[in-house]
Parts: C-alpha cells; structure tokens; sequence
C-alpha cells in the first residue's frame, strides 16, 4: 500500500507541474503586449495597420479572444486533457503536428548526448580519481573547464575547427550519424564535466569506506573494485540530476539546432517567436516541461535498477 501511495503522489505531482506549466504560459500569453487578434491578422495579410473591429470580429470568434478570461482558460484547458495544443497561427494547422513532426529528431539528439556526457564524465572519473596527483588535477581541471562552458560556445569551436578548417563533418543540416557527432558534443561536453564533478567527489568519499579495503584485501583487481563496487555508489547523486539534466539538454538543443542547422523543435521554435505564433511556443514549453516530469520519473526507476534498496526511500 505504502508503494501505490508512494506511485500515487508521484504521479499527481507530475500532474500538478503540467497544469503549472500550462497556466503560466496562458496567462504569458495574455501579458504579451498588444491586441492578439490584430497581431494575427497583420501575419496573416502581411500588412501592418489600424484594423477596425469589424474587420478583427471574425479572428475574435473563431479564437474566442472576446470570452472572458476564466472561459478562455478552461477552454485551454479542457483542450489540454484532449490533447489539442492548439492552432498555428502561420502554418494554421495543430500545434501538436507542428511539434510532433519535428519532435523525434530533437529527443534522439537529446538521448544521445545525456549517453555521450554519462560516458565521458565516467571515462574521465575511472580514469583520473586516485591516480595520482597529476591525473587526478588533469580530471578535476577538465571537468572545472568544460562544466563552465556555455553551449553556443561549444558549439561555434566545434564548428569551425573541424567543420569549416578540417572538412571532416559536414557545416550544416547533417542528420546522419556522422553528422550528428558535433550536435552531440555540443551538448555533451559541458554536461560531461558537470556530472564528473559530482561523481568525483562522491568517487571520492566511496573509496574511503570499509568495504571497498574488504573487496581489495580478497584479492579484487583496483579496476574491479571500482567497476562493482565503488561506481554504483558513487553515480546515485548525479543520476538523480540526470532527469533535470535531460530536460536542460532540449533547452540546449534548441540553440544547437540553430547553429548546426538541424531538424527540430529549436528550429519551430525560433520560426515562431519571430512571428508571434504563441499558441506554438506556449506548446513547445508544455512539451519540454511534459519531459522533465518523465525524465525524473525514469530517475526513480533507475535509482531502483542501481541499488533496490532505494527504491522505497524515494
């Protein structure tokens, strides 16, 4: 019963952090300056004047803009639970295939990266934590570099040196394998040394504990000590940062789209902040916060995957 409960909260608090989300940029959408009937129709005729309310009657109608506030937000709101995200007002077709066409690539280029950063930060971490003074500063140094590195930053070196200088992937649109290296990277890197810093210090502390001196004095190689014993302890923190860290890497994904010329949500997004297409960006920022609740769910299943014992803790 304890566990139902327990599966119970989760999911209403899940629940609540969308309607949250969904309220915030309603009522965002209403604070944005000028009339919105006026703006959608100087999109739609590509003129900029003085529109009678004759002239407006029809978008306010069609778009309930006259109701009063409190039935527009159950009007949103009701449309929610129906999965209707709303209309585009430049492609005039559902937000939700506007998002869902390009959705897809977006999510396997987030993935990826959340794997690359995981396999960077432990590559680094089991290669430089008691090595040595030297190796030891080397990883600390590196993960301090990256970790502070801002995406678009990552991403214009990479571009350059080994896009435009070495020719060795492709400058923009590339959606194959190989032309998602750099996107990925991009991503990858600074969160690479942010999740090593945590796992570091946490590696750290591990290796400190009877049990680890108990593994050794058994005859268990360093290396194995620290791939059965001392990893699975030491990655719990930044797992539990790795449902926030999915959710920032589409945040992120939406400039590296941009820089590298990508399919994507970053692309749609941009397309309709600069044409005021609202009810598209109000739907992309439920879809990203709709990730973040599922992100942090599947940190509860793994914090279970990596030790059981947690899994009724949480």
């Amino acid at each position: 019963m304890n566990q139902v409960w327990r599966i119970a909260v989760k999911v209403a608090a899940s629940v609540a952090v969308i309607l949250a989300a969904a309220s915030v940029t309603f009522f965002a959408q209403l604070a944005v300056p000028g009339d919105r009937a006026t703006a959608l129709m100087n999109l739609q005729t590509g003129q900029e004047k003085l529109w009678t309310a004759e002239e407006l009657a029809p978008l306010n109608e069609r778009f309930g803009f006259d109701d009063p506030i409190l039935v527009q937000y159950l009007h949103y709101l009701t449309g929610l639970f129906q999965g209707d995200l709303g209309t585009s007002y430049t492609q005039k077709r559902p937000v939700a295939d506007v998002i869902g066409g390009q959705l897809p690539p977006s999510l396997i280029l987030t993935v990826a990266a959340l794997a690359v950063a995981w396999l960077l930060a432990l590559g680094m971490t089991l290669l430089t934590v008691k090595r040595g003074r030297f190796l030891s500063g080397l990883g600390s140094a590196w993960e301090a570099l990256t970790a502070s590195l801002p995406h678009y930053w990552v991403g214009v070196v990479l571009l350059v040196v080994f896009a435009v200088q070495l020719r060795m992937f492709p400058i923009i649109g590339g959606t194959s394998a190989w032309g998602s290296v750099l996107p990925v990277l991009t991503l990858a890197i600074p969160l690479a040394g942010f999740l090593g810093q945590v796992t570091r210090d946490e590696f750290v502390q591990v290796l400190r504990q009877p049990f680890v001196t108990t593994a050794r004095s058994r005859g268990m190689s360093d290396l194995g000590v620290r791939l059965r014993h001392v990893l699975r302890h030491a990655v719990l923190p930044a797992i539990t940062l790795s449902g926030w860290a999915l959710g920032a890497l589409v945040s992120g994904a939406v400039i590296t789209e941009n820089i590298f010329g990508r399919p994507g949500i970053g692309q749609v997004l941009v397309t309709a902040v600069n044409t005021r297409d609202l009810p598209t960006v109000s739907g992309i920022v439920l879809v990203v916060a709709a990730i973040y609740v599922v992100a942090n769910l599947l940190v509860d299943l793994a914090y279970a995957v990596v030790d059981p014992r947690l899994a009724g803790a949480r």
